[in-house]
């Protein structure tokens, strides 16, 4: 089976190695705009360009290929899914109309709320050029700003995070001289994120795994894509109850059959529903329509089946036959990032990569050069830690870090029980259990 991987960062490296362990003895060939290192030695052939150039179809024709997957939102956006099953290539990976439900922040709110799907926090949308934002900050006082496109997980502004009201009015006025806005109340609570696999109409469930996107321990610093994440060894958070998971199954089931109803197309692909456990239930702060990076890293190894197995039952809407299994593990991702990053970060610097024990290793942004691997500027290297529970897997996360030597800094914080314990507290004071 020849498969097309589309992506070059450390989502990808994870979907790699996912395709690489398939029974079925695939020959992987990839489209990416730079060549990851990882990704690079477990492929047959691979293509170096914008993951949104429309010859990606004709790599993928030349080399007979048989399925591809879609790892960023990019190519979703640009339609890339769309050209390729217009020839005849089945695709793991949202066609455009079916993929606006993460690059139109705009589409989506008012979407939700066309079908009454649940966890729709106040919201107004504002067009480009557009006025009256001001007013709606002061009626709703503790607000998110949200560019509307694509902004790679940087351009979400927070209200007491960010800026204060007049920042935030600043900020909004910025933002709708270039693009359509979301003005939206402020959530408080914990954040999860739950991702599917998604055939048109059934969806099979990863467990619920919690993303750091502040740069710095404790949660300070600017926003980044995300510099680690962990999951328990069962289907929750520690922090979460039972009946939030089912909630943000039942939000993300009932969101797949309205997008074929709104749109026509079928959602085959992947659905990431990014939510917040608050005092009254949960809400959904945004879907993506592709794995998280670095969600995946934490989900794909535990997966029990062939990955290709349920790519096939996604393009060709049979996940209903099957029994998606994920094992029962918990995993903590620690990213390795410049010095500087995300704001200054250092450019071109040497990471050596020594004993990562028994810890799995990403490459996300980072270059090859004379058989050594050098920064980029942007998040570098993730790795791992696999175990029976959060506190283990955490220590064998640190143990690969531990492996890595350069210019480089992570978030030592994330898995770790104190700041386990912090989520669990914060949410007993909030629902006052």
């Amino acid at each position: 089976m020849r498969v097309l991987l589309v992506g070059g960062g450390g989502r990808e490296h994870a979907i790699a190695e996912a395709i690489a362990r398939s029974r079925k003895n695939p020959e992987l060939y990839v489209a990416m705009s730079k060549k990851n290192p990882g990704i690079a030695r477990l492929c047959k052939d691979s293509l170096l360009i914008k993951e949104t150039d429309p010859s990606i179809v004709d790599f993928a024709i030349k080399n007979g290929i048989g399925l591809a997957v879609i790892g960023p939102e990019a190519p979703l956006a640009a339609g890339i899914p769309d050209k390729l099953w217009d020839a005849g290539i089945p695709v793991v990976g949202p066609r455009r109309l079916a993929a606006q439900i993460e690059f139109d922040k705009a589409w989506t709110r008012e979407f939700m709320k066309k079908y009454g799907i649940a966890g729709l926090p106040g919201f107004r949308v504002f067009r480009k050029g557009g006025h009256g934002t001001d007013e709606y900050i002061d009626e709703l006082k503790d607000v998110v700003i949200k560019p509307a496109g694509l902004t790679g997980g940087k351009g979400v502004k927070v209200m007491g995070d960010h800026f204060d009201i007049n920042g935030a009015k600043d900020y909004a006025r910025e933002v709708l001289k270039n693009d359509d806005l979301v003005i939206e109340e402020r959530l408080i609570g914990e954040e999860f994120t739950v991702q599917a696999f998604v055939d048109g109409s059934t969806l099979a469930f990863a467990p619920a795994v919690q993303d750091h996107k502040r740069a710095y321990e404790g949660d300070r610093g600017p926003n980044t894509g995300g510099m680690g994440s962990y999951n328990d060894s069962r289907d929750i958070l520690p922090f979460m109850k039972e009946s939030d998971y089912i909630e943000a199954k039942k939000i993300m089931g009932d969101t797949v059959h309205a997008i074929r109803k709104e749109t026509g197309v079928p959602y085959q692909g992947v659905l990431y529903g990014q939510f917040m456990a608050t005092k009254k239930g949960i809400s959904v702060i945004e879907f993506n329509a592709r794995f998280g990076d670095p969600e995946a890293m934490n989900v794909l190894p535990l997966l029990g089946n062939d990955f290709l197995d349920v790519c096939t039952g996604i393009v060709n809407c049979t996940l209903d036959k099957m029994k998606v299994i994920f094992n029962k593990q918990a995993t903590v991702c620690k990213y390795s990032v410049p010095e500087g990053y995300p704001e200054n970060p250092v450019r071109d610097s040497e990471v050596e990569i020594g004993d990562i024990r028994d810890s799995l290793l990403f490459y996300s942004s980072v270059y090859e050069k004379d058989n050594k691997i050098y920064t980029t500027g942007s998040r570098a290297i993730a790795v791992l830690g696999i175990a029976g529970t959060i506190k283990e897997a955490e220590k064998n996360a640190e143990a690969g870090l531990s492996g890595l030597k350069g210019r480089l800094f992570s978030r030592h914080d994330i898995g770790t029980e104190s700041l386990i314990r912090k989520r669990v507290q914060h949410i007993k004071d909030l629902r006052g259990y």
